[in-house]
Formats: C-alpha cells, structure tokens, sequence
C-alpha cells in the first residue's frame, strides 16, 4: 500500500474524529437500531432504515480513518530541514506579481487542506508549482483565469 503525507495536526485530527466515531456515534446508532427495532414491523420502519442507512456511513467512515492512518507518513514540519526550499509541510509567504497581494499558505495533506486557513492541498497546483522552490524563485501556477506568477517572499517550517 502506498504511503501519503500528512502533517501531524492533520493525523491527530483524523485520530479525534475516529475516536469519536467509535465511542459516540457507533454506539448511538446501535441503541437507535435497537429502539427501531423495538416499535415492531421492520418493513415499513423509517426510523429503522435510517439508522441502518447512518450505520453503514459511520461504519465505512472508520474504515476509511483507520485505512489512511495506517498508509500515513507522518511529518512533523518544525522537523524538516530542506534548507529554505518549499516542501510537504512548509508555510510559504507568496506575493502575486499582477496584483501585488501576499499571501501565505501551508503544504498539508488531503484530508487537512482548507484554503479559508491557507492550508493547500500538497496535490493542488499551486503546491505542485511550489515544491522545490526556494525563497526570491517564482512559481507559474496555471489558474482558471489563466496563468498567475508568484514570488516567493519566505519559507517556514512551522
């Protein structure tokens, strides 16, 4: 099985949600189960198919956690040691060279990546284009309204 990267942030927030999974929602599910059950004729039981529905997501969401945790590389980002060029985990200070805007952005895995907090996508492309840059490089990402040209202002490894 292949490995991907994840931040530790990021693993311990897949940690937290299977946790909580397996100690609150699987057993609420199950007790709902229980109490469909308990009104009597399954066939026509809405409550009971719905919570058999909710089963079944909680149960495939566990495995997917558990699956992913086990494939995960864990990188510490305050560990690296890349010598100022941008890679899995650094915060990177960007100024668009059109607009004149800065902006900063971490490299994190898939499952952590929320652009509201800067924290990209190691798959996105503007994270393809950064990678193995170093700070005063610039980087050509290919956006939807066309090509955007970034200069690197600062590496971090927060």
């Amino acid at each position: 099985m292949a490995t991907f990267p994840i931040t530790r942030r990021g693993a311990e927030m897949l940690k937290t949600e299977l946790h909580k999974l397996k100690t609150v929602e699987r057993p609420a599910v199950i007790q709902a189960i229980a109490e469909a059950r308990a009104q009597g004729d399954l066939s026509e039981n809405a409550d009971y198919d719905a919570a058999k529905e909710r089963q079944g997501f909680i149960e495939g969401r566990i495995a997917e956690i558990e699956g992913k945790l086990s494939a995960a590389q864990v990188i510490d980002p305050t560990a690296v040691d890349a010598g100022g060029r941008v890679v899995f985990g650094a915060t990177v200070d960007l100024e668009d060279e059109d607009s004149g805007t800065t902006v900063t952005y971490q490299i994190v895995g898939e499952d952590e990546a929320d652009l509201k907090q800067g924290l990209i996508n190691i798959s996105s492309p503007i994270a393809r284009a950064l990678i193995g840059k170093e700070e005063g490089d610039t980087a050509e990402v290919q956006a939807p309204g066309g090509v955007r040209r970034y200069e690197i202002v600062a590496v971090r490894y927060a």
